[in-house]
């Protein structure tokens, strides 16, 4: 090739390959600072900002807010918000706390990083209750508390009575299952996020699968609005809305690895951005009443 040539050409090739780049570096920013987007008729704000990897949410008689925030290596923590944005750290050094629920006149929460125990706090006290590995997401009813380990093929789905203590493993095998929760209709649902699935606990053992392709499926929460279902993608994530009538409804869009879902005790909800290190609330169609599905 003649030299007068090869300059142009390579003039061009950076150019192009420069282009190609920023384009790829701007994609990415598009979906990291994409704002949050609502379905018709709801509305979404930054109720509390600076939450390091918002994970679960737990509300309070007095108003305030339990977070956990899960950070690995005993950085993690559970922080209390109160209402006027006060904030207090309750428990710390803490591997990825990950789950809460409310139990015992206190609450229960989880460590999302490895071998860890499952503890109930009250009054500032925290008792070890048993052990886990990699165990999120929790549900306490009546003498028991269930609670699911996120592993990849050998989770387990675990219950403990709380009367004597003991530990049954309700199912084994599990893969990446970590969200959990009763509905209405008295169904367990947990999900099984690598698949896409949530299924139902049966007496049978072999635990049907009620909704199917979603994408990786984490957080669950019931109510008479539906079931609600958070997304753990890093990128584009939703806020999905399975309704009574078994309807799809995408409530929240671009969100960015979403967590736990709660309500708030006034018709809306709260909802653990953990991507953003935020915490969202969620009010719906003002001219809907909080018990009709929209």
């Amino acid at each position: 090739m003649p030299t007068f040539l090869r300059k142009p050409i390579t003039r061009i090739v950076l150019t192009a390959t420069t282009g190609l780049v920023m384009a790829t570096l701007g994609f990415f920013a598009w979906q990291s600072f994409y704002p949050v987007q609502a379905a018709s008729g709801w509305q979404v704000e930054v109720a509390h900002r600076n939450v390091d990897k918002a994970a679960s949410l737990l509300p309070q008689a007095d108003g305030s807010l339990l977070v956990s925030q899960e950070l690995d290596d005993g950085r993690g923590s559970i922080l209390k918000i109160a209402p006027d944005g006060e904030r207090e750290v309750l428990v710390d050094q803490l591997s990825k706390p990950d789950g809460m629920v409310a139990a015992r006149g206190g609450w229960v929460f989880s460590q999302e990083g490895g071998l860890a125990p499952v503890s109930l706090a009250v009054d500032g006290q925290v008792t070890p209750l048993f052990d886990g590995i990699a165990v999120q997401g929790l549900w306490n009813e009546g003498n028991h508390l269930y609670a699911i380990e996120d592993r990849k093929g050998d989770g387990r789905l675990l219950r403990y009575d709380w009367r004597s203590g003991q530990v049954d493993v309700l199912r084994s095998g599990l893969t990446e299952a970590e969200g959990l929760t009763r509905c209405g209709d008295g169904r367990l649902l947990y999900t099984e996020k690598a698949d896409g699935q949530i299924r139902a606990l049966s007496k049978d053992g072999k635990d049907p699968v009620v909704f199917d392709s979603l994408r990786n499926p984490t957080f669950l929460f019931c109510d008479q609005r539906g079931l609600w279902i958070s997304e753990d993608n890093t990128h584009r994530a939703r806020l999905l809305r399975i309704k009574p009538d078994g309807t799809r409804q995408t409530v929240l869009s671009f969100l960015k690895a979403p967590q736990s879902i709660v309500a708030d005790g006034s018709g809306g909800y709260w909802l653990a951005e953990g991507g953003r290190d935020r915490v969202l609330h969620l009010t719906p169609p003002s001219k809907q009443p909080a018990a009709a599905s929209d």
